[in-house]
C-alpha cells in the first residue's frame, strides 16, 4: 500500500477535495511542493544531527524531559520505552531561547534554525487546515487553522534519533511504540531512512518508505474529535533500523491551553449526532498523560450516547 500523495501545486479545488479524502481514507498523506524551503529543513536537520551526535553528557544538559528537554529510552511517564532519545521544545520563540542554551554550544544560531523552520512549516499546517475546511464546505475556512496560529498555542516540535541497532532481531525492536498524535495535525520528515508504520483496522502494519520531497502529514486525535469522526487519526509507530541510524522531525499542531474542543456544527446533525462531548486540550492533555502510548484516548471524550466513559 502506499499512501496518497498529494501536490499542494495542484488547483486548490482538486487539492482540497483529495486532502478531504486522503483524511477519511488513511488518516495519512504525503505533500509535495509544499512551499518550505529546502535550505530551511537541511539546516533543521544539521543542528539535529550536531546535537544528537554530542556525547551522552552534554545532551544530558539539556534533559530530563519533563515533558520538554531531552529524553532517552523512556517515552512519557507510565513505563513506555523504545530505541530513541529525542528532543522536546514548545514551539513559543521565548522557550526556545531560553532552551537553546542548554542544548547547543551555539545557542542563538540553533534558537534561529529551529525558529525559522518552525515558522516554515506552521504556515504549511495552516494551510492544509484552511484547505480541510474548504473541502468540508465549512464558512469559516480559517476555524481549524485559527486554533494552531494563536499566540498561546500549545504545539511542540520534537526530533527523534534511532540510533543504529545491531542486534540479530533489530527488524523486531520498536523504536516508538504504537499510538496516536493527540494534537490537531502532525507534519514529519525523517533523513531517508525507513521505520514508520501505520496501522490498517485488520491490524497489519504498513511501512511508510521515505521521501525527501514530502512532508508526511496525519490527523490528531483533536481533528478526528472536531471532524466528528470524519477523519481518522490512525495509529502508528517507529521500528529500529539495523544498518542506519534514523533521525526525523516532527511538528505537532495544537491549540491553546484553554481552547474547547468539539465537533463543529456544521458536521453534526440529527443523521449524524456529535460523537464527543466539548473538552478543553488542557482536559485531553491530562488524560494522555495518564494512559500509556498504546492506551486509547478520544474514547473517553465520546458521548453518553456512544459509550461515555467519563
Amino acid at each position: 500500500m502506499s499512501l496518497p500523495v498529494i501536490d499542494l501545486a495542484r488547483k486548490r479545488t482538486q487539492v482540497a477535495e483529495l486532502m478531504v479524502k486522503a483524511c477519511e481514507d488513511y488518516g495519512f498523506f504525503k505533500v509535495i511542493n509544499h512551499g518550505v524551503p529546502q535550505e530551511v529543513i537541511t539546516r533543521m536537520e544539521a543542528e539535529g544531527q550536531n546535537f544528537f551526535s554530542r556525547p551522552a553528557s552534554a545532551k544530558q544538559r539539556a534533559g530530563p524531559a519533563n515533558p520538554m528537554g531531552y529524553g532517552c529510552r523512556n517515552i512519557g511517564f507510565n513505563g513506555d520505552t523504545g530505541e530513541v532519545e529525542y528532543l522536546l521544545l514548545h514551539t513559543n520563540p521565548i522557550s526556545i531561547a531560553q532552551r537553546s542554551k542548554a542544548i547547543s554550544r551555539h545557542p542563538s544560531q540553533f534558537c534561529s534554525v529551529v525558529t525559522e523552520y518552525i515558522e516554515a512549516v506552521r504556515e504549511l499546517a495552516c494551510e492544509m487546515l484552511e484547505l480541510l475546511a474548504e473541502g468540508m464546505r465549512i464558512p469559516d475556512k480559517k476555524v481549524l487553522s485559527r486554533l494552531i496560529r494563536d499566540d498561546e498555542s500549545d504545539s511542540v516540535f520534537r526530533m527523534n534519533h534511532y540510533p543504529c541497532c545491531k542486534e540479530r532481531d533489530a527488524s523486531h525492536r520498536v523504536g516508538f511504540g504504537e499510538h496516536s498524535d493527540p494534537q490537531i495535525l502532525t507534519l514529519l520528515r525523517s533523513n531517508g531512512v525507513g521505520g514508520l508504520q501505520i496501522s490498517l483496522e485488520d491490524g497489519v502494519w504498513v511501512p511508510v518508505p521515505p521521501d525527501p520531497n514530502s512532508f508526511c502529514v496525519n490527523v490528531g486525535d483533536a481533528l478526528q474529535a472536531i471532524s466528528n469522526g470524519r477523519f481518522v487519526s490512525v495509529r502508528h509507530r517507529a521500528m529500529a533500523n539495523s544498518f542506519k541510524s534514523r533521525m526525523s522531525m516532527i511538528y505537532f499542531g495544537a491549540p491553546s491551553l484553554h481552547a474547547q474542543i468539539s465537533p463543529l456544527p456544521e458536521l453534526v446533525s440529527p443523521q449524524n449526532p456529535s460523537l464527543y462531548r466539548p473538552f478543553t486540550w488542557t482536559e485531553y492533555k491530562k488524560a494522555a498523560y495518564s494512559l500509556r502510548l498504546s492506551d486509547s484516548r478520544l474514547d473517553l471524550f465520546r458521548t453518553a450516547a456512544h459509550g461515555q466513559a467519563l
